[in-house]
């Protein structure tokens, strides 16, 4: 039966702020830490690529 349930496809792990934390388990609750994580770490890098453009469009634009 447990070889059954691991030919299963996973069900994608989404996170909706502000959502009833209390029915869900350590190691679901551990996958959305990770998850909000991975997009914290996304949301930083596009930051410092916009940043990093539009100090490049300022410096143009300024000489």
């Amino acid at each position: 039966m447990a070889a059954e349930d691991d030919d299963r496809p996973r069900k994608k792990v989404t996170h909706e702020i502000g959502q009833d934390l209390s029915l869900l388990s350590v190691e679901e609750l551990a996958e959305r830490i990770a998850l909000m994580q991975q997009e914290i770490e996304r949301l930083q890098a596009a930051t410092t690529k916009k940043r990093a453009s539009k100090d490049a469009a300022n410096s143009f634009f300024k000489t």
